[in-house]
């Protein structure tokens, strides 16, 4: 039976038939101080958190650009118009339709909303012909519902999810809502995957890249966005000052300042196996403390790395078809 002591408080509490000890007010308060600062840490992390995410209202179109050489019509997509936040960075981006498609950096934590639009000639031919004349735009990568997922009907078993002229549910223009959540950092393809067949036109133009960077990522002078295809390289440069996209399409030469900082995203499209190879150089193989000079990467694969600009090199796909097919570029260190 339990009883209370007469003895007096001395700032523990016993039973007369247990030994066990509770805490005294002090420790009490104490405690409940801790966690009530820890809470208000965390609550402090996430209100920062949500006020560095931002909103990025974007609205882009496809266009057809010229012929491969081979009589195929090629495809781009092109942006109309891009804000942060309300902030208008559209002049960003090229004026023209581009092959790759506009590079979109988002910060962890941000939310996107894109409209796609469809400005292809002859669109209204693929109904005649029973194939499908959408434009879309899938993403690797980042978050999204299924309503958000770029494909067809007959895939995703909601709607068709693209832009233009063509099958009973196809829209004038379609819009997709990406979340840009934590853990999804990364440099990730989107791709059309509508256009012709359930598979789209991503062979044919239409393909570009969103680089996701966590909250507090470092800068670098100069991004070099390259895309190993089946035949060729297919680049961007961005500078950091002004975050100027340029020197689009084939086997571009990139420039760097030296000693400048420089990342390198590359992206598999395609079928084949790459041997992506800069010489003289030597980076860390992400994820490990190896320092290599190639890489091989295959099919929507990608691989990401940081070097010093020191001196002029020259990249290269080192499998032997498709070194024979050119492709071959430059970095071009400047004084």
């Amino acid at each position: 039976m339990l009883f209370q002591s007469n003895r007096p408080y001395c700032g523990m509490e016993f039973s007369e038939n247990s030994s066990a000890t509770q805490y005294t007010p002090h420790a009490t308060l104490l405690r409940q101080l801790l966690i009530s600062s820890l809470m208000a840490l965390a609550m402090f992390f996430l209100c920062v958190g949500k006020s560095l995410a931002a909103e990025h209202i974007i609205q882009m179109t496809a266009e057809e650009v010229h012929e491969d050489g081979f009589g195929s019509k090629l495809m781009a997509y092109k942006m109309l118009s891009h804000t942060v936040n309300g902030t208008n960075i559209t002049h960003r981006y090229s004026n023209h339709a581009t092959i790759p498609g506009p590079t979109l950096f988002l910060t962890e934590g941000d939310t996107v909303n894109l409209t796609i639009y469809n400005d292809i000639p002859g669109a209204n031919a693929g109904v005649l012909k029973g194939i499908s004349s959408q434009v879309s735009v899938h993403v690797h990568g980042v978050h999204y519902k299924i309503v958000s997922d770029g494909t067809l009907k007959v895939i995703n078993q909601e709607d068709d999810q693209g832009a233009g002229v063509g099958p009973a549910q196809t829209h004038a223009n379609y819009s997709y809502t990406w979340d840009v959540a934590p853990g999804t950092a990364g440099t990730w393809a989107y791709h059309d995957h509508n256009y012709e067949t359930h598979n789209g036109a991503e062979h044919k133009g239409l393909f570009g890249a969103i680089i996701v960077n966590p909250v507090g990522a470092a800068n670098y002078a100069k991004e070099f966005v390259l895309y190993l295809t089946d035949d060729a390289f297919w680049g961007m440069e961005i500078d950091s000052h002004g975050m100027k996209q340029k020197k689009h399409g084939i086997n571009p030469d990139f420039i760097a300042r030296k000693d400048s900082e420089v990342r390198f995203h590359l992206i598999a499209l395609g079928t084949d196996i790459h041997k992506f190879k800069l010489s003289g150089y030597q980076w860390a193989d992400p994820g490990t403390n190896n320092m290599i000079n190639e890489v091989a990467i295959g099919p929507l694969e990608k691989h990401v790395f940081t070097v010093k600009a020191t001196k002029n090199a020259q990249y290269s796909d080192e499998n032997f078809t498709n070194k024979l097919m050119g492709m071959v570029g430059k970095l071009k260190v400047s004084h």
